[in-house]
C-alpha cells in the first residue's frame, strides 16, 4: 500500500488526477480453512480482517480512493459477467484435472516446480513448491479450465513489444521463461465439495470460481466494470497505470491476468510493479517462527512518517530487505533528525538573519555568484526535481527518496562550509542573504518533493518555512518559484524537543 500511495501522491503533486485502490482478497481455500480452525463463519473472519486492513490504511496515512472487498455484491456481479463472457467466447471447457495444489499459494504447480523437503520442526518429508517452499498436495478433481495456452504466442509477443511492462525487468525475464516452458491451461474452478467459500460458477452450483480469477477482476470492478457505457470505458481509470504487487504473485498478474483480459479484448494495465519482501534477521517473516512485526505497534512507537520514510528508503524493488529497529533509529537520526531537521533549525532559528529578508533580497536575482560553492549548489538545486521525477516515472520511490535525501545532505554540507554566521559577524549582509536564501530554497524544494513520502512532516516543514498551502505543488519545486515565504506559519520553538524531528524517548 505504501509504495502505491507514494506513486499516487506524486501524481497529485504534479497536478494530475490519480486513483488508488486497495482492499482484501477474501475467498479461497486458505480463508475457508482459517475460518474452520477458528470455528467462525468465513464472512465473519473476512469482516474482521477487512476492518483491520482499513484501520492500517488510515493509520499509515494511505490516501486510497477505494477499498474493495471481493465479497462485495458489485464485485460478484462483475465476476459472474466476466465468466459468462469467457464462456461465450469458447475459452472455458470442463475436464478432469490432477496435479499438485498449494493452499497457501492458491495455485496448482506442475511436476517440474515441486520437490521433496523435510520439515525442520517435525522431521517429516513433504512435497513443496520450489518457488515458495509451501506444502502442496496431490489433487484429482473435475473442474473448468481456461484456454491459457491459446495465448502463449500473443503473450510472448506482448512481452517482446513491451520490455518495461514488468518492473524490474529481471522479473519479466522470469515471466517469459515460465510462459515458454511451463504454460498449461488454467484450472479456474474447484468442486464445491472441496471449496464452498467463493463465488459459484454461473449455471453450475457444483463448482466454485478459482480464487485468483475472482481476485484479479477486482481491478476492473473498481473502475465500474461491466457497467461501461460505450465511449466511457476509461472514465473511472481503466486501464490502470500500474499494479503494485509482491514478487511472489507476479505470475498471476503478468500471465493469467493479461491472458484473461486479452480473451475479452479488454485493455491491459500499463505496467506491473513487483517489489521485494521484508525479512527479519535475514529470514522470511513467519508467525510460527515468531519474527513478525505488528505494523500498528511500529507506527505507535516510531511515528507514521518515520515508518513511511524507513520502509520506502530502505525497501527494495529488486531484492528483499531486512527489517530491524536499529536500522529505523539509524535512519531517523542520520536522515530525518540529523539531516532534514538539523538543516531546518540551522536556517530558521538563528537570530542574526531573517529568512524572509533573504527571500525578499535574493528571489528573482539570477546569474553567477562570486562564491563558487553557491554556483555548485545552484546547479544541484536546478536539477533536483527532474531527477527525482525520473525515478518516480521509473516506478522507483526508494531511489527518488534517496535522491531527495542526498540533496538534503549536500545542502547541509553547503550551509556548513559557507558558514553564514561568520559572514554575519563580518557584516557581509549580501553574502549572508545569498547563502541563507539558497539553503532555504533548497529546503523548500526538498520539502515539496518529500510530501508524497512523509506527508505530515513535510507539511510541518513547509509551515515552518512559511510556504503557503497553494504553493506546494510540483511546479513550485524550482529555484525562484516562490517569493512569498520566509515567515513561519507556526511557532518554531527552542531546544531539541520542539524540533521537527525530536529525539526518541527510547531507542531500543
Amino acid at each position: 500500500m505504501l509504495i502505491a500511495d507514494a506513486l499516487k501522491r506524486w501524481q497529485v503533486l504534479k497536478g494530475r488526477q490519480a486513483i488508488l485502490s486497495t482492499g482484501t482478497d477474501e475467498h479461497g481455500m486458505k480463508v475457508q480453512r482459517a475460518a474452520e480452525l477458528q470455528d467462525v463463519q468465513p464472512k465473519a473472519l473476512c469482516d474482521t480482517n477487512a476492518e483491520t486492513f482499513k484501520d492500517l490504511a488510515r493509520k499509515a496515512n494511505i490516501s486510497n480512493d477505494y477499498f474493495i472487498r471481493t465479497t462485495d455484491p458489485e464485485h460478484r456481479d462483475a465476476v459472474e459477467y466476466f465468466w459468462a463472457r469467457l464462456r461465450e467466447g469458447g475459452y472455458i471447457y470442463e475436464t478432469t484435472h490432477e496435479g499438485w495444489y498449494c493452499i497457501g499459494d492458491e495455485t496448482f504447480y506442475p511436476d517440474t516446480m515441486v520437490e521433496k523437503r523435510i520439515s525442520p520442526l517435525t522431521g517429516k518429508v513433504f512435497m513443496a513448491s520450489i518457488e515458495t517452499g509451501n506444502a502442496v498436495e496431490w489433487t484429482e478433481e473435475k473442474n473448468y479450465h481456461f484456454r491459457l495456452t491459446a495465448f502463449r504466442e500473443r503473450l510472448l509477443q506482448f512481452y517482446a513489444d513491451n520490455p518495461g511492462w514488468v518492473v524490474p525487468r529481471s522479473r519479466l525475464a522470469e515471466v517469459v521463461d515460465w510462459v515458454e516452458n511451463n504454460l498449461e491451461d488454467l484450472s479456474i474452478s474447484r468442486p464445491v465439495s472441496r471449496l464452498s467459500w467463493g463465488i459459484p460458477v454461473p449455471d453450475d452450483l457444483t463448482q466454485t470460481i478459482y480464487v485468483w480469477v475472482d481476485a484479479l477482476i477486482n481491478y476492473i470492478t473498481v473502475a465500474g466494470y461491466p457497467m461501461w457505457p460505450p465511449g466511457s470505458e476509461h472514465a473511472q481509470g481503466w486501464p490502470a497505470d500500474v499494479h503494485v504487487v509482491g514478487k511472489d504473485i507476479v505470475r498471476f498478474h503478468s500471465v493469467y491476468w493479461p491472458a484473461l483480459l486479452m480473451a475479452l479484448d479488454l485493455p491491459l494495465p500499463k505496467r506491473v510493479l513487483s517489489h521485494g519482501h521484508w525479512l527479519m534477521s535475514r529470514q522470511k517473516m513467519s508467525k510460527s517462527v515468531g519474527n513478525v512485526v505488528n505494523p500498528f505497534f511500529a507506527i505507535d512507537r516510531w511515528g507514521v512518517d518515520t515508518m513511511r520514510y524507513y520502509l520506502i528508503y530502505q525497501g527494495s524493488i529488486a531484492n528483499d530487505s531486512d527489517y530491524n529497529n536499529e536500522f529505523i533509529v539509524d535512519r531517523y537520526k542520520k536522515g530525518l533528525q540529523g539531516g532534514l531537521g538539523n538543516l531546518l533549525n540551522r536556517i530558521t532559528r538563528p537570530r542574526n538573519w531573517s529568512v524572509r529578508k533573504a527571500v525578499i533580497a535574493m528571489c528573482g536575482k539570477q546569474g553567477p555568484s562570486l562564491l563558487e560553492r553557491v554556483n555548485i549548489q545552484t546547479l544541484r538545486l536546478e536539477s533536483s526535481a527532474e531527477v527525482v521525477d525520473g525515478h518516480m516515472q521509473d516506478l522507483n520511490p526508494s531511489a527518488a527518496l534517496r535522491e531527495i535525501m542526498e540533496f538534503v545532505f549536500e545542502t547541509n554540507a553547503f550551509f556548513h562550509n559557507a558558514a553564514p554566521w561568520g559572514m554575519s559577524k563580518e557584516g557581509d549582509r549580501t553574502a549572508v542573504y545569498e547563502v541563507v536564501f539558497l539553503a532555504a530554497e533548497s529546503l523548500r524544494v526538498a520539502g515539496i518533493l518529500l510530501q508524497p513520502f512523509i506527508p505530515d512532516k513535510a507539511a510541518s516543514l513547509l509551515d515552518r518555512l512559511g510556504v503557503s498551502a497553494d504553493r506546494r505543488s510540483f511546479e513550485y519545486a524550482k529555484l525562484h518559484a516562490d517569493d512569498s515565504y520566509g515567515e513561519s506559519l507556526v511557532p518554531l520553538g527552542e531546544g531539541a524537543q520542539s524540533s521537527l524531528f525530536p529525539p526518541f524517548p527510547v531507542e531500543d
